[in-house]
């Protein structure tokens, strides 16, 4: 691993110099273990800790199959799915390694008691498989999460509608919190030239979800002029559709939890911004009631801050805890598309409120690869931008992992793969000269330890 990683830090190896460089045998990868996945039982979802279920293990480099290719990890990012794999809910992912395994001969390899996480990546190419063409080995690249066989027809209009569509790192093995990743050539796409590998590799889950929920016709198909209630919205998810509201030319309503999150908010260049802490919203009156004053009032608090308008569509990924609220506060024939459902998944609303106003509920998951390309687009078109805020070594995984759990960030949290270090991996210094304010605005300075 250290001459790959050697090869590529030069930033001079050509194609042929990766290609002449030997596949290690095994490489290190965060994994969950299967003989592992009842250590949590009967615990409160809260009380679980990632850090005691990943592990840093040694890993034997998977077979390359036709259309796929092997990556030389750079950098990774902590996504929800890595932290509901790490505490085996809502059940662990070993059920869908053996699933894979039993409807698809090359999903064989997939089924083993380890599971390598991580659905986001940026590396270099290292090998293709037969059938690869539009990559090479030596090509700087990001992968998108979406794996799909496409055997069906039913994912030739919506590969996201594939019955063989899985998330890559969650329910494929292989995935990007490792040293070398295995992913099928069509998950591929160019690197931002201006970015870090950290920064890269931060972008991919969120910003093709957030791109499809709000702006494909499969999500919301969101216009100029529409007022966009976006949930979390300085979290990893959020960032992107506060970010991508303003660039389409709709007005964000921003709601967060904090003062600092509303003032990365306004950073961003959002001004219709919602504290909830501060305003002390409790849409539960307890487990089982939820208070519909409490979504009158927030829909009163909506509306003072869009000129008496209420909102187009509601970006919903919160859950249980928001929904009826969502679901209320949106536009007669307004939108609440949903994804996510990380304060539970069991959503309760009056149907009232949708029936007679005519509104509509759309289920998004994840983004098709050319939903995942435009978003892609953006970014290396610097109208996007990175919402990284701390950056984790490959042995530190499982502490990522929980402060994500734990909601003790902002934006996305990266993890190092081969990169030795922050700040590497940079080919366009002018363009990121041009937006580095918008690059660094998420990030967090690193506590120095105390003696």
């Amino acid at each position: 691993m250290k001459d790959i990683a050697r090869a590529i830090l030069s930033g001079e190896a050509t194609a042929d110099d990766i290609r002449a460089l030997p596949v290690p045998e095994s490489y290190r990868a965060t994994v969950v273990r299967k003989d592992e996945a009842e250590i949590f039982a009967g615990m409160h979802s809260a009380d679980k800790d990632p850090r005691k279920s990943l592990h840093l293990d040694e890993v034997p480099v998977p077979e390359l199959g036709p259309g796929e290719a092997l990556v030389a990890v750079m950098a990774s990012s902590i996504n929800y799915n890595t932290v509901w794999s790490s505490i085996f809910e809502p059940l662990p992912t070993f059920g869908f390694l053996e699933r894979y395994a039993k409807q698809q001969p090359q999903g064989r390899r997939h089924d083993l008691p380890y599971h390598v996480l991580g659905s986001d990546l940026a590396g270099v190419v290292l090998r293709t498989g037969p059938g690869v063409n539009a990559w090479q080995p030596g090509d700087e690249v990001v992968a998108h999460c979406l794996s799909v066989e496409l055997e069906s027809s039913d994912g030739h209009n919506d590969t996201m509608l594939d019955p063989q569509q899985r998330i890559w790192g969650f329910e494929t093995n292989f995935g990007g919190l490792a040293e070398i990743a295995l992913v099928k050539s069509n998950q591929l796409m160019p690197k931002p030239k201006h970015l870090t590998w950290e920064e890269a590799a931060s972008l991919g889950l969120v910003n093709s979800t957030a791109y499809r929920q709000l702006v494909s016709r499969n999500g919301a198909g969101m216009k100029q002029g529409d007022n966009v209630l976006i949930w979390g919205a300085s979290g990893g998810l959020g960032s992107y559709a506060t970010q991508l509201a303003l660039a389409g030319g709709a007005v964000p309503v921003c709601v967060v939890s904090s003062p600092e999150k509303a003032e990365i908010c306004r950073k961003m260049g959002a001004e219709a911004v919602i504290d909830r802490s501060a305003e002390g919203y409790k849409f539960w009156k307890d487990e089982h009631n939820q208070d519909p004053r409490e979504w009158k009032r927030f829909g009163k608090r909506i509306r003072e801050l869009t000129g008496g308008e209420d909102v187009d569509i509601v970006f919903e990924h919160p859950g249980r805890e928001t929904f009826g609220a969502s679901v209320y506060v949106a536009r007669k024939g307004g939108t609440i598309v949903t994804c996510a459902s990380t304060s539970g998944y069991t959503h309760e609303y009056d149907n009232r409120y949708l029936w007679m106003s005519l509104k509509r509920i759309v289920g998004s998951h994840f983004a098709n690869y050319r939903e995942a390309w435009e978003a892609n687009r953006l970014v290396i078109k610097a109208r996007i931008h990175p919402t990284l805020s701390r950056t984790y070594s490959l042995e530190e995984t499982g502490q990522a992992a929980y402060d994500v759990h734990r909601n003790q960030h902002q934006g996305k949290v990266g993890v190092l793969g081969l990169a030795p270090r922050e700040g590497l991996g940079v080919r366009d210094e002018e363009l990121r000269a041009t937006h580095i304010d918008a690059i660094n605005r998420f990030r967090q300075p690193v506590e120095e330890p105390t003696d």
